[in-house]
């Protein structure tokens, strides 16, 4: 009998960064507060995350709360607060089970004392985990995270060279995204992993997060494995 062909496997990407756009719209088309769309898409985000680890993915960076965000009415920011620890304390041991890493990234000094706290204790409770690295991004801002990496080397004395250099960013150690999704209808990075992004893939939903499905996600796979990647080579 002649030898079957085996089916050659779609290249899946390593590291996909989500801009998770679109909460409080969601919930304003609906009627309900902006806190409700927020609620709705933490719990869209964690079912997302178990569909792209179960499909193969390494790292999941999740844009949780940029620094220009911390600006909004402080009714939202507390509800967003509240939804930080909810899930810090509801689902590290889920992480640990599945064997996945936590890494938050941000200048957590811009928020309360308590969510530092847990975000770093989630940190050490799940550091073993070898299946996936999940990173969230909480008062982060890809300007202020360069800047700081520039003032390190400087106080280093010495030049640096690029590998040298992303040493020195919250996202060391992590391969750079090779897919990027944006929710929300909008076409912008919005501050969000700049240095990191150089020749990532960009793809952006009409979808506001919290309808965002898993389907979704595989279709924007499904379209980053059709994509040719040179890095600038022919």
């Amino acid at each position: 009998m002649p030898k079957e062909l085996s089916t050659p496997q779609p290249a899946l990407p390593r590291h996909i960064a989500i801009i998770m756009d679109g909460n409080g719209r969601w919930a304003k088309k609906r009627l309900l507060p902006r806190s409700a769309g927020h609620g709705a898409g933490m719990k869209r985000m964690i079912s997302l995350c178990d569909h792209a680890f179960s499909r193969g993915i390494r790292v999941m960076t999740l844009f949780a709360l940029s620094t220009e965000n911390l600006s909004r009415p402080k009714e939202e920011l507390e509800a967003l607060f509240g939804l930080f620890r909810e899930y810090f304390r509801s689902n590290l041991s889920k992480l640990r089970e599945k064997g996945i890493a936590l890494r938050v990234i941000g200048d957590l000094s811009l928020v309360p004392e308590d969510i530092r706290t847990l975000a770093r204790g989630g940190e050490e409770a799940t550091k073993d985990g070898k299946t996936g690295t999940l990173v969230l991004a909480i008062a982060y801002g890809a300007r202020a995270d360069i800047l700081s990496a520039v003032n390190r080397a400087v106080e280093g004395g010495r030049p640096v060279g690029e590998e040298e250099f992303s040493a020195l960013l919250g996202t060391a150690g992590l391969p750079a995204p090779d897919l990027l999704i944006r929710t929300g209808k909008e076409k912008r990075i919005s501050n969000f992993l700049l240095w990191e992004l150089a020749y990532t893939e960009l793809y952006f939903s009409d979808k506001m997060f919290p309808a965002f499905t898993n389907r979704d996600l595989d279709r924007a796979l499904d379209d980053f494995a059709g994509r040719e990647r040179r890095f600038g080579k022919v």
